[in-house]
């Protein structure tokens, strides 16, 4: 309308309008493409995103055959009741569809909220950590078999997630912000959308404490029994215990885990450290890491490291590509098994 006015007035040329029509749709576009969420029509509000990832590895292992995978193609589903109570419904649709995450938030307080169905099981700063924000495109070795993904002894991959109930929260406040979280849990520990196969509940529970900005620091626990091995071997515990720290200044950014466990009689542990600087700020990421694990301390000559390279360059909130390349020393192993990986994430 302004420029039309303009026109008939004689004050600017018609190619004038155009270009600041132009200039106008660019910075709308701009501001949509950097917004985080956008509202969709429903009697109550709903935040639905979603992501999906895409994979090409490079695989050094004998038998192994390279090639492209949908590694993930999530769809999340969120909403907000009134202030206190939420929901979250979040599905992947990549391989055999599965539900991920169905749950309903009670927030009380701030020192005491209640989450109910199937989530996050409160263990190691890394399986919290979304799969869309990860630094590299996997998680590091002991994460993923001792903290319910793809390695773990209750078999298949759970995504780090437990049907059940738990308790958490934010206390001691210090220049307006908490100083440490909880969390403490009960969980069948059978897995997703998995009726527990025992009469045995599992407790997990974690305590981290932020003495300054951008550092965390604490642990975690997973104590339960599980049903694994032959159909005949019945239960076994299935026991974790874990340390992290976690900083993050500016462009740098420094990460470690160790954790243990004990699955019957047979102990594992393994530990990462990794650290990351921002070459472009909020752009250009480069990450290294020292990752081990071992899974089965009584024998020898049984330990995993590997020594990965990586980063990842983000195009803007909603899209990413990563690389890395991971040399692979297999005690057990003569053979070369290194892992290349290119991922490419888009998300709304």
């Amino acid at each position: 309308m302004m420029c039309l006015t303009y026109i008939k007035n004689k004050t600017v040329t018609q190619e004038q309008a155009d270009e600041v029509r132009a200039d106008a749709a660019i910075k709308q576009q701009e501001q949509d493409a950097n917004k985080k969420s956008f509202t969709i029509s429903a009697t109550r509000p709903i935040q639905l995103a979603g992501y999906t990832q895409v994979r090409y590895q490079f695989l050094q292992q004998v038998g192994k055959i390279d090639g492209f995978d949908i590694r993930r193609a999530r769809l999340d589903l969120q909403g907000k009741l009134n202030p206190y109570f939420s929901y979250k419904l979040q599905a992947d649709f990549a391989g055999s569809p599965k539900l991920i995450d169905a749950y309903a938030e009670i927030k009380i307080k701030d020192y005491f909220n209640i989450t109910v169905g199937e989530s996050k099981i409160p263990f190691s700063y890394e399986n919290l950590m979304s799969d869309s924000k990860l630094e590299l495109a996997d998680r590091a070795l002991v994460v993923e078999a001792l903290s319910s993904h793809r390695t773990d002894v209750i078999g298949g991959n759970q995504n780090g997630r437990d049907l059940g109930i738990q308790v958490g929260g934010d206390f001691v406040k210090y220049k307006n912000r908490y100083l440490f979280d909880y969390k403490l849990g009960l969980f069948n520990g059978a897995g997703i959308n998995i009726n527990d196969n025992n009469n045995n509940k599992d407790i997990a529970g974690r305590l981290i404490a932020h003495p300054v900005i951008g550092l965390n620091i604490g642990g975690s626990f997973y104590s339960g029994t599980a049903f694994y091995g032959t159909p005949t071997a019945g239960n076994h515990d299935r026991n974790r215990v874990g340390a992290e720290i976690n900083y993050e200044l500016k462009r740098f950014l420094v990460r470690s885990e160790y954790i243990t466990g004990k699955d019957g009689a047979l102990k594992k542990e393994g530990w990462y450290s990794q650290v990351g600087y921002f070459v472009i700020p909020t752009k250009l990421q480069f990450i290294l890491r020292y990752d081990t694990y071992d899974p089965n301390t009584a024998i020898t000559k049984n330990i995993t490291t590997n020594y990965v390279f990586g980063g990842a360059y983000n195009f803007n909130n909603w899209s990413r590509i990563q690389a890395s390349f991971a040399v692979v020393k297999k005690e057990s192993a003569t053979k070369t098994n290194n892992i290349g990986v290119i991922q490419y994430q888009i998300s709304f």
